[in-house]
């Protein structure tokens, strides 16, 4: 949703101008990283304001480390969310994928860029041409993410923006 988007782009443009902060962790609520854009809002006129690519753009750039918390799953802008950070812990009954090509939609926050840059080629071709979701197990074999846990997630992205 547009509050989303401009809950995190504030959020991130707060955490980059404030000294105190040397990390992002990026996660969503109630055991759920994010399923992406809601299809219904595709068909509303297009409304000015904050868009996804942008913020995932935002996300890459910042000079300070993002983490995301992967749980549940990530999802089409979720994962692509995600993709821009620069290091994804997952628990490990997450899923990740790219469904909205079922509907004839491409990802548009440059999925199809970032996610080859992870994979490798055949991979992300796979994923983005299926829409399959896949698991977390699968997901860490792939380099789409960089850690799983059984555990807490976000204690352990927080660790890992810690470290890094």
């Amino acid at each position: 949703s547009l509050a989303v988007l401009q809950a995190l782009e504030d959020g991130l443009k707060k955490a980059d101008a404030d000294p105190s902060v040397k990390a992002v962790m990026i996660c969503g609520e109630n055991g759920k990283f994010s399923a992406g854009a809601d299809i219904r809002g595709f068909s509303s006129p297009r409304r000015h304001g904050v868009a996804l690519g942008p913020i995932v753009s935002l996300i890459e750039s910042m000079e300070k480390p993002v983490v995301a918390a992967i749980e549940g799953v990530a999802l089409g802008g979720g994962l692509e969310v995600a993709l821009g950070c620069h290091y994804r812990v997952a628990h490990v009954k997450a899923r990740m994928g790219l469904p909205e090509v079922t509907l004839g939609l491409l990802p548009g926050a440059e999925g199809t860029q970032r996610l080859p840059r992870l994979t490798g080629v055949p991979a992300a071709l796979d994923m983005i041409t299926t829409g399959k979701h896949i698991p977390a197990t699968e997901a860490l074999k792939l380099g789409l993410v960089d850690e799983i846990v059984e555990e807490n997630t976000i204690e352990a992205a927080i660790r890992l923006a810690n470290k890094v």
